[in-house]
């Protein structure tokens, strides 16, 4: 009876955060309530802009804008708690809410690295096979590639939470992170862990490397193509689509894979700590400039709305 009592003893956690600078949390909690309001509010007018100008309802765009609301979801997954955390030192989390927090965060996480595999694809598509571009990329095919990034990752990320479940605690409740991390929180179980870690590391592999796989392919042939043009200027251009399009593909893949795919657990969670925050923060807060708002087409379209917002007046 005593073995019952002690493996049911923990029903809410405490996330660490980040103890070494909870002394400047006020400086934090500004800093990251500021990155986090541009990248909401940069994203949102990606989206907003895609749906109200028709020169943009285009597939190119359309998945700019499903990455857009995909990225405001998953950087909201994790950043206001860790503001509350900063500013109010509340720490505790529920074993329901950390369950949930866990899932959305790999499940967003992991349909991002599947839309920028898409995203790859549409470009080589429109790049290498333009005549056959528009007949292809209809808005029913668009939809449906999306769609299918949410089912596959939520049906792969939904077993794994509902596997970590059932798993017993009762010992220390202290989660070293900022957020419910699904390695963290294993580590904290009573019970052998080994088989759920494993299939944690399967499918990290499965989804971050295919995904990270098709992207390399795609681009290849883009580069081979953009190789191939007769014009100067229009290869710089698009060389230069291209890099930016690659830096936020290196921020997010190299992060990941630094820290999810990895043969053996090393001892380094203040530096996954430092990563994982990058990635949840600085890349949705650099995705509106990187991706769109250094195109002509957005440009026009925001003074376009812009100009329609001063008739209304």
């Amino acid at each position: 009876m005593a073995e019952m009592r002690n493996e049911t003893i923990v029903q809410e956690f405490i996330l660490e955060g980040f103890p070494a600078v909870q002394h400047l949390g006020k400086l934090f909690f500004t800093l990251l309530l500021l990155a986090y309001s541009v990248a909401i509010t940069g994203n949102t007018v990606i989206i907003t802009l895609t749906w109200a100008d028709y020169r943009l309802q285009i597939p190119m765009y359309f998945f700019l804008s499903s990455f857009s609301f995909l990225e405001n979801c998953f950087i909201t997954t994790a950043v206001p708690k860790l503001l509350i955390i900063f500013l109010c030192g509340m720490q505790k989390v529920s074993f329901a809410g950390c369950l949930i927090q866990a899932f959305f965060f790999l499940f967003l996480g992991s349909t991002g690295f599947l839309l920028l595999a898409i995203m790859s694809l549409d470009r080589y598509m429109a790049i290498c096979n333009p005549l056959h571009y528009s007949s292809i990329m209809t808005k029913k095919v668009c939809f449906f590639l999306v769609t299918l990034c949410y089912v596959l990752s939520f049906i792969t990320v939904a077993a794994v939470i509902l596997k970590v479940s059932t798993l017993p605690f009762c010992g220390s409740n202290v989660i070293q992170h900022f957020f419910c991390d699904l390695a963290s929180l294993t580590n904290l179980s009573c019970s052998d862990t080994s088989f759920i870690k494993s299939l944690v590391f399967a499918l990290a592999v499965l989804i971050i490397l295919s995904s990270l796989i098709v992207t390399i392919i795609a681009y290849t042939n883009i580069t081979i193509k953009i190789l191939n043009l007769p014009s100067i200027k229009e290869r710089q251009k698009a060389f230069s689509t291209c890099c930016s399009h690659l830096i936020v593909l290196c921020l997010m893949y190299g992060s990941c894979v630094f820290i999810y795919v990895k043969p053996k657990p090393v001892n380094t969670l203040d530096t996954n700590r430092e990563v994982t925050l990058m990635n949840t923060v600085v890349t949705p807060l650099l995705n509106p400039f990187i991706f769109t708002l250094r195109n002509k087409q957005v440009k026009q379209a925001f003074r376009s709305v812009l100009y329609r917002i001063k008739l209304m007046r």
